[in-house]
């Protein structure tokens, strides 16, 4: 199978079993190396998916998955089982496929005695890192179909330029990608794929997609995060294409602070929006974007730049780190299962099940 990204030749998943540890790409490393850090307790996939040494709403999932199976590797009783989900679940608020993940391993172990719940655990965090490569891929072809359509509408041959935001591609993923799934398909099947990636500050993930973009030959130029408008309105960007973090039931979007910018931009000059995310991004019993929780970081991230001071001490910060992007300005959701509207009825059109 082809594979989201190759560094230097070499096909890598962000995170894989490695003996008995769980070994992930540490991503505060980049782009300046390609490092690994390797966990081996709960309390260490915390800390990775606290300290962004892992990102992205689809790999923070796995990452707490197997977080949970290495808890239980060491205790297999109902009181490690809680607190090593609470734990977990305290790292990030917004990405809901946090919470989804480890539901998704206490549901395995329903019917298994304690005995047999680490490898039980063990063997539903492996699952779902192997379906997540699968739902990305489905999504990328979904979305290619969105960026063909895009071209044209344009009618500019074979050319389409995409704007897109924080990073959504392999690092955010185990492979493949949400937002840049799409962007990877396309450029391997020929079409003329060029990529604007805003900087994303404070945290700078425009650094990671471009470092990815660059592993695959995929064009791009980096803008900084007020440049989006800009070039918007000079009708530089055929469409705005973004993952997500939460999804709701209303389609409501949750993603990277600075989307919604990006949303009224793309609004204002007839730019369709589109946000790609599986359906472990989709908060089914959330109705209102309202309602979703906002993380707020530590100031130093807007402060500091590498520990060194960037504004005069003692002034004060707010730190959101995602916005809120009413569906009313998304123009289509990108899932596994197909392209719907941003809305109650578009969502359960493609996912009856979740009523």
């Amino acid at each position: 199978m082809m594979r989201g990204v190759r560094v230097d030749g070499v096909p890598w998943r962000t995170i894989w079993l490695d003996g008995d540890a769980v070994a992930a790409i540490d991503q505060r490393r980049l782009p300046g190396e390609l490092a690994v850090v390797r966990l081996r307790t709960a309390e260490e996939a915390a800390a990775a998916i606290r300290d962004m040494a892992v990102r992205g709403a689809p790999l923070i999932g796995v990452t707490a998955a197997f977080g949970l199976a290495l808890a239980l590797a060491r205790e297999a009783t109902p009181a490690a089982l809680d607190r090593a989900s609470a734990l977990l679940r305290a790292t990030r608020p917004t990405a809901v496929n946090l919470a989804w993940a480890l539901d998704e391993v206490r549901d395995a172990l329903a019917n298994v005695s304690p005995s047999g719940w680490a490898d039980a655990a063990m063997a539903r965090a492996r699952a779902l890192a192997d379906a997540d490569v699968d739902t990305c891929r489905r999504i990328g072809e979904h979305g290619l179909d969105v960026l063909l359509d895009v071209v044209r509408r344009a009618g500019r041959g074979d050319r389409v330029r995409v704007l897109t935001h924080c990073n959504a591609g392999w690092l955010a993923a185990v492979d493949w990608g949400t937002a840049l799934a799409p962007v990877y398909l396309a450029h391997e099947r020929g079409l003329a794929v060029e990529v604007w990636v805003s900087e994303t500050r404070p945290r700078n993930q425009g650094a990671l997609t471009a470092w990815e973009l660059g592993k695959a030959g995929v064009p791009h130029t980096v803008v900084a995060d007020n440049a989006a408008g800009h070039l918007v309105q000079r009708g530089l960007a055929d469409i705005v294409l973004v993952g997500a973090d939460r999804v709701t039931a209303t389609g409501d979007v949750a993603n990277k602070i600075g989307t919604y910018l990006k949303a009224l931009s793309a609004r204002a000059h007839g730019v369709p929006f589109y946000v790609a995310a599986p359906a472990s991004t989709i908060d089914f019993r959330l109705r209102d974007g309202a309602g979703v929780p906002i993380e707020e970081r530590d100031a130093r991230e807007v402060v500091e730049l590498g520990g060194v001071p960037l504004f005069p001490p003692g002034t004060p910060v707010k730190n959101w780190a995602f916005d809120v992007t009413p569906a009313a300005l998304v123009t289509g959701l990108v899932t596994e299962r197909g392209v719907c509207a941003a809305s109650a009825e578009g969502i359960a059109r493609l996912f009856p099940e979740r009523g």
